[in-house]
């Protein structure tokens, strides 16, 4: 039910506020916002900068709530107050900042479920709408959220878990030991790892070994497709191997050409993953009937090299034996944290 402020003149539409950092964005936070859209004619949504918090820009924690609440006005706060707290002075940083700064003005309920929802509904002459102060109705906080998301998963939208997850793609060409690394990383972080699609593919499709454009167009919707429900079940990590861009210098070099869909999800994939390794050829040659020779798999991880450089895909040479290779991920992975720039990660440069 609509809440109505009655004058002796007209019944002026109501605006609800409610802010936060959103980090991240969890159903206790959803509630609050989809209370307010039961309740309001209009819906605001101030989100913080919150870099104490954690790493994921403002800009993406924004875009939730874009995609899942289209109606609502989201404002971004880059230069918003960090401090929290319940003193004097805090109270005015925050009043000054919404009021001054953000110019808002006309909102006539804020909502919230935190002790600031009394400050901040007198200065700006609103209702205050405390939803759920007691976190009865939905027991969780962003804080727990952080510190185990796989464990808190019920509580975050799959929209929003995703972009907790790294994924993490191994790339090579043929028998350079892709699955072998990607289900053995899975199985040391306790985590789920994407298969490579085209192989299951090719085996139940191939004609005299051969696949025409929309079948190897079929193969990277397959991959992609799987690969996107494997991140809502991933912990921490999805170990992927391969991916559209395996897919699309297939079809470059068995048809010198590949469809515009093809070319658009490998475009997309040069974007998609948080960390490549590209797993060398200085390991045994595995002569298996569905490959095409020693030779093949030397001028293609060549093509490979020459992708990745060619589109600027930062990548991480795995040589050696397997003991060597998994060493060498888990300390890329311990430098790794998801949002920060690589440069800074590995100190390159």
């Amino acid at each position: 039910m609509k809440y109505l402020l009655n004058t002796s003149a007209m019944t002026v539409k109501t605006h609800g506020l409610t802010l936060g950092k959103f980090s991240p964005l969890h159903k206790g936070h959803q509630l609050v916002i989809e209370t307010a859209l039961a309740e309001m004619d209009k819906v605001t949504v101030i989100i913080y900068d919150a870099p104490e918090t954690m790493l994921i820009p403002l800009n993406i924690r924004a875009n939730w709530l874009r995609k899942l609440y289209p109606q609502i006005k989201v404002i971004e706060a880059w230069d918003g107050p960090t401090e929290v707290g319940n003193t004097p002075e805090i109270k005015r940083q925050h009043e000054n900042y919404i009021i001054n700064e953000l110019k808002i003005f006309g909102i006539t309920h804020f909502y919230s479920s935190e002790f600031y929802g009394e400050h901040i509904s007198v200065a700006l002459g609103a209702v205050n709408r405390l939803v759920n102060p007691s976190r009865k109705i939905i027991p969780i906080s962003g804080m727990k959220i952080r510190e185990n998301p796989f464990v808190c998963r019920k509580y975050i939208h799959p929209l929003v878990y995703r972009d907790l997850i790294a994924n993490i793609v191994f790339l090579g060409a043929p028998s350079t030991g892709k699955t072998t690394i990607t289900k053995n990383m899975a199985q040391e972080y306790g985590t789920v790892w994407m298969p490579e699609y085209g192989r299951e593919y090719w085996e139940q499709n191939q004609v005299e070994r051969r696949l025409s454009l929309e079948q190897l167009l079929e193969i990277a919707e397959g991959h992609l497709e799987r690969e996107e429900s494997l991140l809502y079940q991933a912990n921490q990590y999805l170990f992927t191997d391969t991916n559209a861009l395996t897919t699309f210098m297939f079809s470059q070099y068995y048809h010198q050409t590949a469809v515009p869909k093809l070319i658009e999800l490998a475009n997309l994939a040069s974007s998609r993953y948080d960390l490549v390794f590209l797993c060398d050829t200085d390991i045994p040659y595995d002569d298996t009937w569905d490959r095409s020779g020693d030779v093949n798999r030397k001028t293609f991880q060549k093509q490979i090299i020459g992708e990745l450089l060619a589109r600027k895909i930062p990548f991480i040479l795995l040589s050696g034996n397997i003991e060597t290779r998994v060493t060498k991920v888990k300390t890329s992975l311990s430098k790794f944290q998801k949002y920060k720039p690589l440069l800074e990660i590995f100190q390159i440069g």
